[in-house]
């Protein structure tokens, strides 16, 4: 069993990383804000559940393979890199466009599988898991189960406050004023880190 404070270390340490602004919480506050609480509640779903993936792989001993493995984290890294370039297109194109944003118009169904691959191609999320596990964790089994199951619970509390929080009336009112600023933004951000991640898999 993993000891009390190694355990407390290492929730607070997620924590603190899950909560940064990164591509997964962007993408959550550009739903929200575009599409409105209970659609990008499902976002948010799929992101939880992409983020929970990944830390049930890393507690089998999956993420150490895949960060030790070339081709695979490489291949991870493109996917994520193009998939976040996708994202930044789709917010580009909202932001030139008069009608409702690309977020508002989609089914909530898809909304809930974006979520989803967002996480599932994001290979920060492999090392998030890897470095919080590893974080005075002086075992396996019980205690990794544990810390994941904090974890993921962690991870769906931070998605569901950006989305709670970017769907206010006053960030709504504030998306509708100065909703082509706010998309070109966003996309903006979501392409400089999609750049980025194909820029360290050329490197690797």
């Amino acid at each position: 069993m993993a000891e009390p404070l190694g355990l407390l270390s290492a929730v607070l340490a997620f924590a603190v990383v899950a909560a940064s602004p990164g591509p997964a919480n962007l993408a959550a506050a550009g739903v929200a804000i575009a599409a409105g609480r209970v659609r990008a509640m499902r976002f948010a779903l799929g992101l939880a559940l992409g983020l929970f993936f990944w830390g049930v792989l890393a507690a089998l001993g999956m993420g150490a393979i895949l960060q030790s493995t070339g081709w695979a984290l490489t291949g991870l890294k493109v996917a994520g890199g193009f998939y976040l370039l996708w994202l930044a297109l789709q917010s580009l194109r909202a932001a030139r466009g008069t009608d409702t944003t690309i977020a508002a118009r989609r089914a909530p169904r898809r909304l809930f599988w974006s979520g989803l691959m967002l996480n599932l191609s994001n290979p920060k999320a492999v090392f998030a898991w890897m470095a919080t596990l590893s974080l005075g964790m002086g075992g396996a089994g019980q205690g990794y189960l544990l810390l994941t199951v904090l974890c993921g619970l962690i991870g769906l509390i931070n998605y569901i406050g950006w989305v709670t929080f970017f769907s206010t009336g006053v960030m709504m009112r504030a998306y509708l004023r100065g909703r082509r600023w706010i998309e070109a933004t966003v996309g903006l951000l979501l392409g400089a880190a999609g750049v980025s991640l194909l820029r360290s898999s050329a490197t690797q």
